[in-house]
């Protein structure tokens, strides 16, 4: 069944393929952030209605993936807005992330750069005994 356009941005509900074509995403993907307890949109009969929250939590989920977060990570990031203290314990728990992020990717930098030079090396190896089977 395909989700009928809703109201506009302007009247702040988006149905699923409304969300779907924003986002560049599938609509069984936000389906699987509404079943993850994510996204949480309001039933009209069998059409989902999704709020300026959803679409501002889908947001975030998309960028907290695109940045190598975890789905759980994300989760307990838009959850502390929702509580106390708000915004301030978000923003820390998110630095926090955040570093260890850049770590884990700096880690994999140096990862792949010592196999890069591996592969390098062994690539120049190959190469000369190559010429020199071909030579002889």
């Amino acid at each position: 069944m395909t989700a009928k356009p809703l109201e506009t941005e302007s009247s702040g509900t988006w149905s699923i393929s409304d969300l779907a074509a924003e986002f560049d995403v599938t609509p069984r993907a936000i389906r699987f952030y509404e079943d993850q307890g994510l996204i949480l949109p309001e039933r009209r009969g069998q059409t989902r209605v999704y709020s300026a929250r959803d679409r501002t939590r889908l947001k975030l989920i998309l960028r907290g993936k695109r940045l190598g977060f975890s789905l759980g990570e994300v989760a307990d990031i838009i959850d502390l807005y929702d509580s106390d203290p708000g915004e301030v314990a978000q923003l820390e728990y998110f630095l926090e992330k955040i570093i260890a992020q850049k770590k884990a990717l700096e880690q994999q930098r140096e990862d792949i750069d010592v196999t890069f030079a591996e592969l390098s090396a062994v690539e120049l190896n190959c190469r000369t005994r190559l010429k020199s089977l071909q030579k002889g």
